[in-house]
């Protein structure tokens, strides 16, 4: 179960650059995106989807049934559930977010959106599989299923959940969101409202959550018409020029050949920073004036740069493009990928290299308003199918936004955190958490092996530990291997010399080799 269920808590989505946001939070707050509150739209007219919904949309047009693009939630709920207050509780939380009713139809081959009505509830499918001796083996069957279920995204709903029965004191509860409608922000306004409405109605009182102020499809419009004009240009520029002749794709050694389309199926590894060197690289950001992310993500990018022998890399960030206040506490697809072109060219020191990851973090947060599929369109990179455009490796920074799940009466843990998908090459993600840095390193099994990403993350703390150490240094010059590798590298591979017979000339070894093997091809030359 642990390597089917990707829990939402865990999810590459739940994006978010806290430490950068507050860097730039004058930007954010008292820019002009705030002047004014967001319109709301009639509904009588035709409801478009935002940037973001569209390309996703037409992703699942050339992919018909795929499951690329689930946001799966697995949870072990222990104690007494209240089944009837927690259906309750997800038939208000669909009813509140328009964007979790929505649907998408192209009667003319245009998306459009459409709200289903709020009475119809969040569908909820059950199973009882107490007393039963293959139980585990059954919750594993109906674990795959969900997990191999597509949605319609044009009849809906883009939001469904399971709800198992183990004993009459453990059940497992399957959420699975479509992105189209939801992000990793939004797990934690989804898990934080629906923990309130069980307290609520479990104790037998009203809905205590406030009224929302707008709705993602008014968001959507107000997108579309504040990204225009001067604005829209400006963003345009600074894109076309930040990734002008970046290359199209990072070099990294492979332990198999790239297949000609890319495959999703992927696994992860465990990544932890422990404290000591967790407190090393925050005295180590604060005196430079970067936040954990931007070092840690310097840090990445000399990683690669070694492996790949570039020192022009294109990393992918996610940002939970939450700016204004009326939407942060909206479920709904908000999150935008910003494209971070780290330069390592002329041996930087760590300090260095640092500055340079600064700005260039800032820069693209302060133009994160454009949308990465219109940031596609303008640069235009070459179009495989075998990799993705722009970049090929992502660094997630989790803001634990998702937060703990209170539910009363109840003890309730993720149910299982494997990750059985990956969307790129490499996707890092890693947060803080309880006085260290801790994560995931998730990969592509078509491309590589466990044991070639373990190395990778001892390589990204060997360079961790020496940039603490020494931010006056090289980057470039930083020994990342350990001992035993270097060993096999430099002195087993080449360890070339064979017992060889000093009594016999090298005619004679030829002659019983030919009276050994008479038939055998003793030289090929061309044909």
């Amino acid at each position: 179960m642990t390597d089917l269920i990707r829990s939402g808590l865990e999810k590459l989505d739940a994006e978010s650059l806290t430490e950068l946001l507050s860097l730039a939070k004058e930007r954010s707050r008292s820019g002009s995106r705030e002047a004014t509150l967001l319109p709301k739209v009639g509904r009588e007219s035709v409801l478009v989807p935002s940037f973001a919904q569209q390309r996703l949309w037409f992703l699942a047009q050339l992919d018909e049934g795929s499951t690329n693009y689930h946001i799966p939630l697995a949870l072990r709920l222990r104690g007494g559930l209240d089944r009837t207050a927690w259906q309750r509780s997800l038939d208000r939380l669909f009813a509140r977010h328009e964007a979790l009713r929505s649907v998408f139809v192209a009667p003319e081959g245009k998306p459009r959106v459409e709200v289903l009505p709020p009475e119809a509830g969040l569908p909820v499918l059950e199973h009882d599989l107490q007393g039963r001796p293959d139980a585990e083996a059954a919750l594993l069957d109906l674990c795959h299923e969900e997990a191999r279920t597509p949605f319609d995204l044009a009849r809906g709903p883009l939001i469904r959940g399971r709800l198992i029965r183990m004993s009459d004191a453990e059940h497992v509860f399957l959420l699975t969101q479509h992105h189209i409608v939801s992000d990793g922000w939004s797990m934690g306004v989804l898990m934080r409202e629906l923990s309130q409405l069980y307290r609520a109605f479990a104790a037998g009182e009203d809905d205590p959550l406030p009224p929302l102020a707008i709705q993602y499809p008014d968001y959507a419009a107000w997108q579309r018409q504040w990204l225009s004009g001067e604005r829209l240009q400006s963003q345009a520029q600074y894109w076309r020029d930040a990734l002008s002749g970046a290359p199209a794709r990072l070099a990294l050694p492979t332990d198999r050949a790239r297949p000609a389309q890319q495959s999703f199926a992927g696994a992860s590894v465990p990544v932890v920073i422990d404290a000591d060197l967790t407190r090393g690289l925050k005295r180590l950001s604060r005196q430079h004036g970067t936040t954990l992310f931007m070092t840690v993500l310097a840090a990445w990018a000399a990683v690669l740069s070694r492996l790949s022998g570039q020192d022009d890399l294109v990393i992918g960030v996610p940002s939970a493009n939450r700016g204004r206040r009326e939407i942060e506490e909206l479920i709904g697809f908000f999150v935008n990928t910003l494209v971070l072109r780290v330069d390592l060219s002329g041996e930087p020191s760590v300090s260095e290299l640092l500055e340079r990851t600064r700005r260039t973090a800032l820069a693209a947060q302060e133009h994160q308003d454009l949308p990465f599929e219109q940031v596609v369109e303008i640069v235009k990179p070459p179009r495989h199918l075998d990799h993705t455009p722009l970049f090929q490796v992502m660094l997630a920074w989790q803001n634990n936004a998702v937060g703990s799940f209170d539910l009363a009466g109840l003890s309730v843990e993720a149910a299982g955190d494997g990750l059985d998908q990956v969307k790129f090459d490499l996707e890092l993600s890693l947060g803080e958490c309880d006085e260290v840095i801790a994560g995931t390193f998730g990969y592509a099994t078509a491309l590589f092996d466990q044991a070639t990403i373990e190395r990778q993350r001892g390589y990204l703390l060997a360079l961790l530990r020496a940039m603490v150490a020494d931010a006056g240094q090289p980057v470039g010059r930083i020994d990342i291997l350990p001992a035993a590798e270097r060993t096999y590298l430099l002195e087993d591979l080449n360890r070339t010399a064979a017992a060889y017979p000093s009594d016999v000339c090298i005619h004679e070894l030829f002659e019983q080799q030919v009276r050994r093997a008479p038939e055998a091809v003793a030289l090929v030359h061309e044909d």
